[in-house]
């Protein structure tokens, strides 16, 4: 019979690894939780910018559209460096003749109100230690997966995925040589903004027809999948 010390003992460490496997667990799930926030996709639906792209507002979206793709032409037409220095020279003259200007008002009326930009110089910029390490943390995250899932890719772990990545890489060298990243940058930001407010206008059509195309795709999927051998099949539980 075992000493109750021993019995003890083992039960401690048995619980101080289920609170440890616990502990890994919640901070998992907190991990996972605060990456989804961040994503792409979750800003993408996020109330803020659904509201800009179907134009709730349409001063508001028009500006953010009309300066979208202000700076996707311009940076078109000139390079990279031009277009920021370009904008920062014309910033720092918009707040040097304002600065000058008030300096002058304040001159003619003896008044003594003080610097112009007073307020904003004593608001805190900096970014907070804790904020920076999130967001780190985070990226670090989502760099993770992706190198994950570009790893099962490209070592041809599931043979189907990897042949549509395949697809999508060829179908990409012919939008390569027609278009380049900042025309293609434009055409996403003309559709960000005219795709939604159309897909909202005719959303019993087009979700007909896309789950017409979804269910072909899916067959044609499934033929391919019952032609190829077994060794190489999907073996993913559904």
């Amino acid at each position: 019979m075992a000493d109750p010390m021993t019995q003890s003992a083992q039960i401690s460490s048995s619980q101080g690894l289920a609170d440890g496997q616990n502990s890994v667990a919640a901070k998992d799930s907190k991990m996972s939780d605060s990456f989804l926030s961040s994503s792409p996709v979750s800003l993408i639906q996020s109330p803020q910018v659904k509201d800009l792209v179907h134009w709730r507002d349409p001063k508001k979206s028009g500006v953010v559209f009309g300066l979208s793709l202000l700076t996707l032409l311009s940076l078109a037409a000139f390079s990279v460096i031009s277009v920021i220095s370009y904008l920062l020279l014309a910033l720092l003259c918009v707040t040097i003749t304002f600065r000058i200007y008030k300096s002058v008002v304040q001159a003619v009326q003896k008044s003594n109100d003080g610097h112009p930009f007073k307020a904003l110089m004593e608001k805190d910029v900096s970014i907070p230690p804790e904020t920076f390490h999130k967001h780190v943390d985070v990226s670090l995250t989502y760099i993770n997966r992706f190198l994950k899932q570009m790893s099962k890719l490209f070592l041809v772990e599931d043979l189907i995925d990897s042949l549509k990545l395949a697809v999508v890489m060829w179908l990409l060298t012919y939008v390569g040589a027609v278009f380049n990243g900042i025309t293609v940058l434009i055409l996403a930001d003309i559709l960000l903004f005219a795709v939604p407010p159309f897909y909202e206008k005719n959303k019993t059509q087009i979700d007909r027809y896309m789950e017409i195309a979804r269910t072909q795709v899916n067959t044609t999927m499934a033929k391919l999948q019952e032609k190829l051998p077994g060794a190489v099949k999907r073996t993913k539980a559904e």
